[in-house]
């Protein structure tokens, strides 16, 4: 009969990467670990993890594991949990949250209030999303986080949509193109701010200008929407941005349609599978769930 002890182990060594992390993490000794990595190598045949320099790299196997092992040893501590209720009023828990300024700027106040109100004792700490590296969550670093669910996305993780969005073109109030509509013309000739960063989903955009047979004028880089209509502010830059994701960032800014047709895409909270079943953490999903409806009912009736 297979030893379920090594599944933990296991998912243990998979998610660290590394027998003396993995070994620290379930406290137990270093040799202890490398028995245990020994027989794991044995019962699944496969080497699981492989020296590259001076760390481990999984093999494909061990990959194709990591989504099941991981699923079954969170379903294991399910079901061998005892039932247990959530009271928000004595809950105290600190949530990490790795999103963009735009949607803290934009949800950020409404999901305070409503943690606040609910569980007064629950913290959010929101950190920036510079990547759509998927470690942190997979390492228990983050709790949740927003943006677009692609091939970078790692496919263990867990995903609800949450809003549909759409690029448009942002200017000064003032700004001559903020008089009658943005033409492909208007558009090409103009000066942009871009936001370079990696992961940002924006290759559209070219592609859709070259398609006019145009190319973007690039005046200035940065690396984030919120500085990006800074510089819009006082200058005469035009900035192509998500249009709900910052509505928190544009006021006393023009927002103006796009010349030319980019399909929406969804905006969703990515999570671990290991916090399906945490009472907590669907609890704070729904509230993000619910501020993110919330806030788009009252863009459509604006």
């Amino acid at each position: 009969m297979p030893d379920l002890n090594l599944l933990v182990t296991l998912d243990v060594l998979l998610t660290e990467g590394s027998v003396a992390r993995a070994a620290r993490r379930l406290q137990l000794s270093p040799s202890a670990m490398s028995r245990a990595l020994a027989r794991l190598r044995e019962a699944t045949g496969d080497p699981l993890l492989v020296r590259a320099g001076r760390g481990l790299v999984p093999t494909p196997r061990a990959i194709e594991l990591r989504i099941q092992v991981g699923t079954l040893v969170e379903g294991a501590k399910i079901v061998l949990r005892p039932a247990e209720q959530l009271d928000l009023t004595t809950l105290t828990r600190r949530f990490t949250l790795r999103t963009s300024e735009g949607f803290v700027e934009t949800f950020g106040p409404h999901l305070i209030a409503q943690v606040t109100e609910q569980a007064p004792g629950v913290t959010l700490h929101f950190v920036a999303k510079a990547d759509k590296d998927s470690a942190p969550l997979r390492g228990g670093d983050v709790d949740l986080e927003t943006g677009v669910v692609d091939a970078q996305t790692a496919p263990e993780m867990r995903a609800g949509p949450l809003f549909q969005d759409r690029w448009i073109a942002v200017v000064r109030d003032g700004h001559p193109f903020a008089r009658g509509r943005m033409t492909a013309g208007r558009y090409g000739d103009a000066g942009h701010v871009i936001v370079v960063r990696r992961g940002l989903h924006s290759e559209e955009i070219d592609e859709a200008v070259r398609a006019m047979g145009l190319e973007r004028r690039v005046v200035t880089m940065v690396s984030g929407f919120a500085t990006a209509l800074a510089l819009t502010r006082d200058t005469d830059l035009v900035a192509t941005v998500p249009d709900r994701h910052t509505l928190g960032l544009r006021t006393g800014l023009r927002s103006l349609a796009l010349p030319f047709q980019i399909p929406e895409f969804t905006i969703s909270m990515i999570w671990h599978p290991r916090m399906d079943g945490d009472l907590a953490h669907r609890w704070l999903r729904s509230c993000v769930r619910k501020v993110s409806a919330t806030r788009r009912r009252r863009d459509a009736e604006e």
